[in-house]
């Protein structure tokens, strides 16, 4: 069974997000062994570069990255795809790699370390998108990929 871990930087506050975030986790179970990984945030003050949080947090991240991982980055200026297509290049990717490392970055997006050191970058949108929706957004579509990869009717 695939696996697939999902790093995120800071929890999930929105209780409504939270609630979506809980309900695809455990529907993607069904499909693929699956962890939820937090890494502590950095402050944003006044004063503070946003290339050093950016750093800060990287580093934080990197120390969650395996090295035989295929690690998939989101970021707006990724490869974007329709449901049909992740799914397809989710089905492709498993046929190679045991494990796929999805990570979101915070409010400012991912270091260009952790950008650099990822396999490919994937867009959800190219639509501005809080952090944390984009967690549920993505939960959701993995979800979508493995019922369009099993013929399930959940993709209409």
């Amino acid at each position: 069974m695939l696996k697939i871990k999902i790093i995120v930087v800071d929890r999930t506050r929105s209780e409504f997000l939270k609630q979506g975030e809980s309900f695809y986790m455990k529907r993607l179970k069904r499909y693929a062994q699956t962890e939820w990984v937090e890494t502590k945030p950095v402050g944003i003050k006044k004063g503070r570069s946003t290339f050093g949080i950016l750093k800060e947090e990287g580093d934080s991240i990197a120390k969650k990255l395996v090295i035989r991982d295929y690690i998939i980055a989101l970021d707006r200026s990724g490869n974007a795809y329709d449901s049909e297509e992740l799914a397809a290049r989710i089905e492709k990717l498993s046929l190679t790699h045991g494990r796929l490392t999805f990570v979101v970055g915070g409010p400012l997006g991912l270091s260009k370390t952790i950008l650099n050191r990822s396999h490919e970058i994937f867009s959800l949108s190219r639509l501005t998108l809080t952090h944390e929706m984009s967690r549920l957004l993505l939960l959701e579509q993995l979800y979508r990929a493995f019922t369009i990869i099993k013929g399930e009717k959940y993709h209409k």
